[in-house]
């Protein structure tokens, strides 16, 4: 029997981004995939704004936007006329952009990085079923020999996809249904593109869309709707059929060559209730699935492991106060899984009007309400995942003035400045002045806090988790809410 503090099932960007994130903190890790080898499709292809600042805790970030390629806005457009332009550019982050990067490649990054740190993924290991009791689980292996393994370890994550073995061992429901259009994907090169290959083009049609998405200057994604069907997998497209698609709705003149890669897909919307059972914990799509507008199922699942890893981390430990942060998992990811399928599913539906009379009143408005400052904004910021927040999280404490962010909002960084979660453990930052009763508080809490200090955002003093978002704040030098909430965590 293999004892590790921590198995992961599946070695997507999930569950390497989780087990990037639990080895920097020292926490030991097993990851295992089933598959021989890492994926060679493109796959996920947007790696967003929020996301980016996150691996930058890893140190990674850089090597990311080396290996990507910038999308610097996108465009809604019909016909010949752009209704909308949105420009992520106005986005505080200091990454105000989409990356356009296939999935093999954010997997190569991770999985190179996890090597750096000491861990190989187990390739060629499925995992058939899993027992826990109240201290540890207990999952059945098969090795790439035949041979069956037990591994014993104190926290089982299911990062094993839309199928996820570790979701069926707990017999929960997967809420949802598979819409009955079908759609077509390639990725190709374009000759005689007048759009920049800096921007994302969606073409609203009469006879349904076509999105366009730049992953270099001549290599594209293309997706469109080709309409309802009762085939349970569309058949693969041909280079032909998407050129034609392409000349009909908005690329005329445009030649597609050299694909590398075809297929057809359906859209599924399903989501679990709960994140976490005792424990075992599911995340990524094993967990939720989606509508891929706006592509945002992989940031969402990469996030789920960011969020998931600190706390881990700390009941890992040994730290009190370990089960409320387990459980607040659940409960803040849960909420952002609905709001991110309910944004995918309510993009979709504007996109695919089938009404001409609704498709013209849509197309009649959208320059109108898309042309307003707050819209644009918000849509900007709703995309690159920065207005991410957890409102209603049982880890919020109190608020102090109301320039400082509210409890569970993201604290953006600061350029130059150290970012919250950088660090061998994670620890809460304050964002303060130094006096002497900052330097007892962080000593007081040496296991809680940060001893160095970041700058603060205004008059009164900021408390920020290793996630980067606010945890509770207070006014002037008053400290009391904050010693309190910190004495809190160890309870």
């Amino acid at each position: 029997m293999i004892t590790q503090t921590v198995l992961i099932i599946g070695a997507g960007p999930v569950g390497l981004t989780l087990a990037v994130e639990l080895t920097r903190f020292g926490i030991p890790v097993r990851i295992v995939d089933q598959a021989l080898h890492r994926t060679d499709k493109s796959k996920a292809i947007v790696i967003w704004s929020r996301t980016l600042e996150l691996l930058g805790n890893s140190g990674l970030t850089e090597s990311f936007l080396a290996a990507g390629h910038r999308a610097n806005a996108a465009n809604i457009i019909a016909g010949d006329k752009v209704l909308a332009h949105l420009d992520f550019s106005t986005v505080a982050s200091p990454y105000p952009f989409a990356l356009m990067l296939p999935q093999s490649e954010t997997e190569r990054l991770l999985e190179e990085h996890l090597a750096q740190l000491g861990v190989k993924v187990e390739r060629g290991v499925t995992a058939l079923r899993f027992i826990q009791s109240k201290t540890a689980v207990e999952t059945t292996l098969a090795l790439p020999s035949g041979q069956e393994q037990t591994a014993r370890t104190d926290w089982l994550v299911g990062c094993d996809g839309a199928h996820s073995v570790v979701r069926h061992g707990l017999d929960v429901e997967f809420h949802g249904e598979t819409d009955l259009t079908d759609w077509v994907l390639a990725d190709l090169h374009l000759q005689g593109l007048k759009i920049s290959p800096t921007e994302i083009a969606i073409f609203w049609h009469e006879d349904g869309p076509l999105a366009l998405f730049p992953l270099g200057e001549t290599r594209y994604r293309i997706i469109a709707d080709v309409g309802r069907s009762n085939h349970p997998h569309p058949p693969q497209p041909t280079l032909e059929q998407m050129q034609k698609l392409a000349n009909e709705r908005g690329l005329r003149g445009v030649i597609l060559s050299n694909p590398i890669w075809l297929s057809g897909f359906k859209i599924n919307e399903r989501k679990v209730k709960d994140y976490r059972y005792g424990h075992v914990f599911l995340a990524g799509d094993a967990a939720h699935i989606h509508s891929p507008a706006g592509g945002q199922g992989m940031n969402t699942g990469m996030q789920d492991a960011f969020n998931l890893a600190w706390k881990l981390a700390r009941a890992a430990r040994g730290f009190a106060g370990a089960e409320k942060l387990l459980d607040s998992y659940s409960v803040e990811r849960s909420a952002i899984g609905d709001q991110v399928l309910a944004n995918a599913s309510r993009l979709t539906a504007l996109t695919v009007v089938q009404n001409h009379a609704v498709q013209a009143i849509r197309n009649l408005f959208a320059p109108v309400i898309f042309g307003l400052h707050p819209v644009k904004r918000t849509m900007a910021n709703t995309l690159t995942e920065v207005s991410i927040g957890y409102k209603n999280s049982p880890l919020n404490g109190p608020a102090g003035p109301s320039h400082l962010p509210f409890p569970g909002e993201r604290v953006a960084p600061i350029e130059r400045e150290r970012a919250f979660g950088v660090g061998e453990f994670p620890r809460f930052v304050l964002c303060a002045a130094r006096t002497p009763a900052i330097d007892k508080l962080v000593n007081e809490y040496s296991d809680v806090l940060d001893p160095e200090l970041r700058a603060p955002r205004g008059d009164g003093v900021l408390l920020v988790r290793p996630d980067g978002y606010a945890a509770c704040s207070s006014g002037g030098d008053e400290l009391t809410p904050i010693a309190n909430y910190l004495h809190q965590l160890r309870e």
